[in-house]
């Protein structure tokens, strides 16, 4: 990093940083939802260069850098910043098993921003994109011995066409450090020749039925099983020989944060095998007696009580220290009575999400922002005076540029597919407060499409285009007051709160952001309570059906979270809270 980052941040290490087995960070199988058993791990130490931009593969690397951390971050090892019109290579030395006839399969959990792949000199294949997975077979390529992989990364972030999210070459206040290069496990599997790409799982909650779907890779699938249990007992047993099938399941249990239960399911086609897990559940929109609008899960209105979730770490930025630090995390927001999680302007690990269909937590997941630079006029001042704009000015909402429009189409419909079998996940969110908006609208056909199993906020926070599931709004510098929707939609606070405070050697800048400071604990406490006792459980009874409070943790400059940014504290009366959570669920039954 520059010398004047270095000022600004200070270095603060979760208990799980500081205790890294840096030969063996995220050990563990990296995707839930199709597991295999043949892998093999790639995370560790490598070595790493950053260069002016050129076509060539340094002499000599510059020193070793922990993997899946990215540079900027202070469990790489490194903390450098990797700047436009910069490299950033990687290289390791692998051993691979003996194929025996088997395919051999690279993949990479998520790397920002773009990326070429080489292996024994051989360029494998290049990734745009830093949010998404990818593989390549390098079956042909592999080698007896050593081979040598090597990476090159290239990063604009938010000077880019790519999607960046909260990420700033110019951090402060709500914009967070950019990171860079490898951030999520690297992997090789081992499969058939002919095997199972990937798996597309649908339950029908009414029908007591689960599609699956399998993109084979072969010439025609053989006969083959699919095996469901239920807490390690068979359930059912179906051959199938197509790559669509459909299976009743009788009598099921059903998925919900109270209850959330979870089939396991194994696939055996041909010679290969993979195992999965499924929740019966359904999200969808009901009427009460009152004619208001409510979200409901399984039938049941239910009121969803969450948090803003950054997914920023303060050793690790983008990257979790740890699964336990993971695990952690979502078993003390459940333990305080949340039961939903606004996953904010990121796609996390598949892991994350699988302790969350595990946990019970529900997750609203917004697709990652690009486009600008951002006019402030109508990002915050309009905003505050109620005036919305239509977002086909896309110069206004910094979306003058057709091929980050047709980028960020081609994320969603990935994102959507990446995350489709997560149980968890109730809403999308393609845009929140105006960043990179553009025909919300339109957007929310296109995504019903292709996912008409969940809910939408078309344009969380401002700029409400009138359509989507959600009458959104945020709320901070003045009190909440709901207003009524002639468009019938579920009214939703999802975001509101932010309220400060400041933990002596818990808090990584001097340039401290919050919508409202508080000296101590106590009096945070009290404020919390007061606010929703004042503005939300009142709400409930008028129609209020979600609230979202910002947020998990403090990032960097924000010292607005319920956990501070190392996650050593929690800064409210866990008690008060979960009562308030329990008296809005009961409100909201």
């Amino acid at each position: 990093m520059n010398d004047k980052h270095k000022d600004e941040m200070r270095q603060l290490y979760t208990r799980w940083g500081q205790t890294l087995d840096k030969n063996h960070p995220h050990c563990e199988y990296p995707r839930p939802q199709m597991k295999r058993q043949e892998w093999l791990c790639l995370n560790g130490i490598w070595e790493y260069a950053i260069q002016e931009a050129t076509e060539k593969e340094p002499s000599n690397y510059d020193g070793e850098i922990v993997v899946p951390f990215s540079p900027e971050s202070l469990l790489s090892g490194v903390g450098r910043q990797l700047l436009p019109r910069q490299m950033l290579w990687y290289r390791r030395i692998i051993e691979f098993e003996n194929s025996n006839g088997r395919r051999i399969l690279l993949h990479f959990g998520a790397v920002d921003q773009c990326c070429v792949v080489f292996l024994n000199g051989i360029r494998v294949g290049e990734h745009n994109g830093g949010y998404l997975p990818f593989f390549f077979d390098i079956t042909e390529l592999v080698r007896q011995g050593d081979n040598t992989l090597v990476i090159c990364v290239t990063d604009d972030s938010d000077t880019g066409k790519q999607a960046y999210g909260k990420q700033k070459l110019k951090r402060g206040g709500i914009w967070y450090t950019a990171q860079s290069g490898i951030w999520q496990t690297v992997w090789a599997e081992y499969v058939p020749f002919e095997y199972i790409r990937s798996l597309r799982i649908t339950p029908s909650y009414h029908e007591s039925t689960v599609d699956f779907e399998l993109d084979w890779v072969g010439v025609a699938i053989p006969e083959s099983i699919i095996s469901i249990y239920a807490n390690g007992k068979l359930e059912t047993e179906e051959h199938f020989c197509s790559q669509k099938v459909t299976i009743k399941l009788e009598g099921f249990r059903s998925w919900s944060p109270d209850d959330p239960f979870l089939y396991t399911v194994r696939i055996d086609a041909g010679k290969d095998s993979v195992e999965s897990y499924f929740g019966m559940r359904e999200f969808s929109v009901m009427h009460d007696e009152n004619g208001h609008a409510r979200l409901a899960l399984n039938g049941k209105p239910i009121f969803q009580t969450g948090l803003l979730d950054q997914g920023y770490w303060s050793d690790g930025l983008y990257t979790a220290p740890s699964d336990e630090a993971i695990i952690w995390e979502l078993t003390e927001i459940k333990r305080m009575g949340f039961n939903m999680l606004r996953k904010h302007i990121k796609i996390e690990p598949l892991r994350w999400y699988y302790h969350c269909d595990r946990l019970g937590i529900i997750v609203w997941q917004d697709f990652v922002s690009g486009g600008g630079p951002y006019n402030p006029i109508v990002t915050q001042w309009l905003p505050f005076i109620n005036v919305h704009l239509h977002d086909n000015h896309y110069r206004c909402f910094g979306r003058s540029s057709t091929e980050g429009r047709a980028i960020f189409e081609a994320d969603m419909k990935n994102t959507v597919m990446l995350l489709y079998n997560t149980v968890s996940i109730a809403a999308w969110v393609p845009f929140n407060e105006g960043w990179g908006q553009f025909d919300a609208c339109l957007i929310t056909e296109k995504l019903r499409k292709i996912d008409s199993s969940r809910l939408i906020d078309s344009a969380s926070g401002w700029h409400d285009q009138h359509c989507g599931d959600f009458q959104s709004r945020h709320v901070y510098y003045k009190r909440y007051r709901l207003k009524p929707d002639r468009y019938d939609r579920i009214h939703a606070l999802t975001e509101f709160g932010g309220y400060s405070c400041p933990i002596e050697g818990h808090m990584a800048s001097d340039k401290l952001f919050g919508y409202r400071m508080y000296a101590n604990t106590q009096s945070l406490t009290t404020a919390f309570d007061a606010l929703y006792r004042s503005e939300v459980l009142p709400s409930v009874q008028l129609g209020l059906s979600a609230s979202i409070y910002t947020q998990v943790s403090d990032v960097e400059d924000e010292i607005n979270g319920l956990f501070t940014y190392d996650r050593a504290s929690i800064k409210l009366d866990s008690k008060i809270v979960s009562q308030i959570n329990a008296e809005l669920r009961k409100l909201g039954e």
